[in-house]
C-alpha cells in the first residue's frame, strides 16, 4: 500500500529547534520499486478530483506529502532530518485545514509538552478503517508515477510520558488524539483528544507494553490534554 501504517520515535529537547533544511528523497533500505516516488513531485491530486493534471500551484485544496515523522521534530540534526524526507514517511494528506492546520497544531502542541531533561515516547499512524469497520478508500497516484496509493481516512497520535526513581518508571500518564481525514475549520485538536485504551480499540495495537501491567492501566484511561502535559 506504499503507507507507513505508524510510526515510533522518542521526541527530547535536543532533536527540535534547529535549522536544517532537507528535500524529499528515497529511502537507501528498502527497494526503490517498494516505494511511491514523492520524490520528484507531491501527490499532485485536487481533494475531490483524480486529474493527474491539477498541480499544487492552484488554490485549489490538494494533498500534500504528509510527514508521520515531523521534519520538525528532528530538525536539531541534519542526519535525522533528512531522513524524515524519506518516501517511506510519507502519505498523502488534505492541505488546506488537515496538514496545515489542525494537524500542524497538534505536532506543535506536541513539541511544546517535551518534558524538561526527559523524554516524551511518540505513536502516530494513519488509518483505513476502524476495527470492524468497512469505508470506501479513496486511491490516488503521484505525478511522477503510475503505482496507486491509498488516502487514510484517519490518523491518530499517541503519546507517553513517565516519571523514574533509581532508573525505574515510577509513573506515567499518556493521552491520544483521533482525527478523521477531513478539512477543519477553526477546530482545536485538543477537542479531538480521546484515551490510549479508546485508540487500541480502533486500531487493534497494543501501546507501551513496556510499562508495568498497574502503570499501564490507570495512564491509557486518560484523556485531558492539560492533565497531560503537566504531568
Amino acid at each position: 500500500m506504499y503507507t507507513p501504517l505508524w510510526v515510533a520515535y522518542p521526541l527530547y529537547s535536543s532533536t527540535i529547534g534547529g535549522t536544517n533544511t532537507a528535500g524529499w528523497k528515497i529511502n537507501p533500505k528498502i527497494s526503490k520499486d517498494s516505494q511511491i516516488n514523492v520524490w520528484d513531485d507531491s501527490y499532485n491530486v485536487h481533494v475531490g478530483s483524480f486529474d493527474s493534471s491539477d498541480y499544487i500551484g492552484t488554490s485549489k485544496n490538494y494533498y500534500a506529502r504528509g510527514h508521520q515523522v515531523p521534519d520538525a521534530d528532528r530538525d536539531n540534526s541534519a542526519t535525522m532530518h533528512s531522513q524524515t524526507y524519506y518516501a517511506t514517511n510519507s502519505t498523502p494528506q488534505i492541505q488546506n485545514g488537515f496538514n496545515s492546520g489542525i494537524w500542524s497544531s497538534l505536532e506543535r502542541g506536541v513539541r511544546n509538552a517535551v518534558p524538561q531533561g526527559d523524554t516524551l515516547y511518540v505513536v502516530t499512524g494513519a488509518c483505513f478503517n476502524k476495527v470492524g469497520e468497512n469505508r470506501s478508500v479513496t486511491y490516488i497516484t503521484p505525478a511522477k508515477d503510475t503505482k496507486s496509493c491509498p488516502v487514510p481516512n484517519y490518523y491518530w497520535k499517541v503519546l507517553l510520558k513517565v516519571r523514574r526513581s533509581e532508573g525505574q518508571v515510577v509513573a506515567a500518564s499518556t493521552i491520544g488524539f483521533w482525527l478523521e481525514h477531513k478539512s477543519y475549520s477553526g477546530e482545536s485538536y485538543s477537542d479531538y483528544a480521546v484515551t490510549v485504551d479508546q485508540i487500541e480499540q480502533w486500531t487493534g495495537f497494543n501501546f507501551f507494553v513496556n510499562l508495568s501491567d498497574a502503570l499501564e492501566v490507570t495512564a491509557e484511561k486518560q484523556n485531558n490534554w492539560s492533565v497531560f502535559c503537566n504531568f
